[in-house]
């Protein structure tokens, strides 16, 4: 039993992880370091791209239970975020190099796997195939993958944040504390008065910007939006998104600024920090000019500057069945951001599915989606039942699980932390008889 996986990113190598697991052999293919997308600098699998946070771990927050989910299912993905974890407060992020090391040492490990460090052009015509080559697609294989799909491909941009290395930014205007000190001192804090905000405002809404191709319309997703966009929408908008004061008194003052700057921890070693919220398509001397206009930034140095790139994902509804097999080829499963989906966690868990249904499919047995009231099942859905016309991807969210059966009226808050206790409750039923098999084969 031998399934092909393309691409070994986060979806693609959880599934093979997964596959792997279930007792098939797996050839995992992937092109770096033959090829790079214009976004990945580094040759090991399961690249952290855009930023390293894997959002929220409270389950007050549904990518919070969809974490705990893939934990309790035995995740390979969250495995090595738990073991790569770099303080957050009330995020779990990771540290980069660590997170793609450990992905790449337990792959290397497993005997089901072997990994192919070679470009696929053409999808297989024959075999069980797992296309999970995320949402930089190399053109040959987006050609395929049109035909395949039979439509233009939908897409979306996506921005990435500079990192700044901690040791240049200047901590008599800068401190250390999280919004209303929940997780202790996580985060590094630039404050801003009113005349500071406002001039920084103008100054990215006038700066020189990297533009797309003439034929390329920008489009990009909500939840990632570049931060001259979000400028550009409203003087206040940034005071209201990733700059908002609230909960961050200066300690200098007493005092809540205007705005606030807040830097993530990148890195273990706690000497790179990320610039939370500001994914950019500014040209790389405005990055540098602008952003250390920043109190607390003035001299500081960039490890990496931010940077632009097309994303590509096909119409769910439309394109894929409810087990991820492409309608016009049920040999081939979609995993990952390509398939449709938004967000690191997300494209792990669609990897995860994608690898156990393939797996399954290929022994002639039948793997039966997770319920819809869990994390993993409300994401599945959406990818399977959403509106076909002008489909966008999604981060999990609370709004895709089913309606609670409400007896009385509940906060808003309670109905969350409701809606997880029943996704946790409800997911041994369907995981425990797959863990079951696993351990039969073994």
């Amino acid at each position: 039993m031998e399934i092909t996986i393309i691409g070994a990113g986060l979806a693609g190598s959880e599934a093979a992880w997964q596959a792997a697991q279930e007792g098939c052999q797996v050839k995992l293919y992937e092109m770096k370091p033959i090829q790079f997308s214009p976004a990945h600098q580094s040759e090991g699998l399961a690249e952290l791209v855009c930023s390293n946070s894997l959002r929220g771990a409270g389950m007050n927050n549904a990518v919070g239970c969809l974490k705990e989910e893939l934990r309790r299912c035995g995740s390979l993905f969250i495995e090595a975020a738990d073991a790569t974890a770099v303080p957050a407060g009330g995020a779990l992020a990771v540290d980069r190099d660590e997170f793609s090391n450990y992905i790449s040492e337990k792959i290397a490990a497993e005997p089901n796997i072997e990994l192919i460090r070679e470009e696929v052009t053409k999808l297989p015509q024959k075999g069980t195939t797992i296309l999970a080559s995320g949402p930089l697609t190399s053109e040959t294989l987006s050609a395929e993958l049109e035909k395949l799909t039979g439509s233009e491909h939908l897409y979306f941009y996506d921005a990435i944040a500079p990192i700044v290395e901690a040791d240049s930014i200047d901590f008599t205007i800068a401190w250390r504390a999280s919004r209303y000190d929940k997780g202790g001192d996580d985060y590094i804090n630039c404050p801003m008065n009113k005349e500071q905000y406002f001039t920084f405002v103008q100054e990215l809404v006038d700066a020189d910007k990297v533009t797309g191709r003439e034929f390329e319309k920008l489009i990009h997703f909500e939840g990632c939006m570049p931060i001259e966009e979000m400028a550009s929408r409203g003087a206040q908008t940034l005071s209201f998104g990733p700059m908002k004061p609230v909960g961050l008194p200066d300690p200098k003052t007493g005092k809540i600024p205007h705005a606030v700057l807040q830097l993530r921890q990148d890195n273990r070693h706690a000497s790179l920090f990320n610039l939370v919220g500001f994914q950019t398509r500014l040209t790389y001397p405005e990055q540098k000019r602008i952003f250390r206009t920043i109190p607390g930034l003035e001299q500081v140095c960039f490890a990496r500057l931010g940077s632009m790139h097309r994303n590509t994902f096909i119409n769910a509804p439309e394109c894929l069945t409810a087990s991820l097999q492409f309608k016009a080829a049920q040999n081939i499963y979609a995993a990952g951001q390509l398939s449709g989906v938004e967000g690191y966690v997300e494209s792990a868990a669609c990897g995860f599915l994608a690898g156990i249904f393939a797996a399954y499919q290929l022994r002639g047995e039948t793997f039966s989606a997770p319920p819809r009231e869990t994390a993993l099942g409300a994401l599945l859905s959406h990818l399977s039942s959403a509106g076909e016309s002008n489909y966008q991807p999604m981060n999990i969210n609370y709004g895709l699980f089913s309606p609670l059966e409400l007896k009385r009226k509940m906060k808003r808050a309670d109905r969350r932390l409701a809606m997880a206790d029943r996704a946790l409750t409800a997911l041994p039923q369907w995981w425990e008889p797959v863990a079951s098999k696993r351990e039969e084969r073994r």
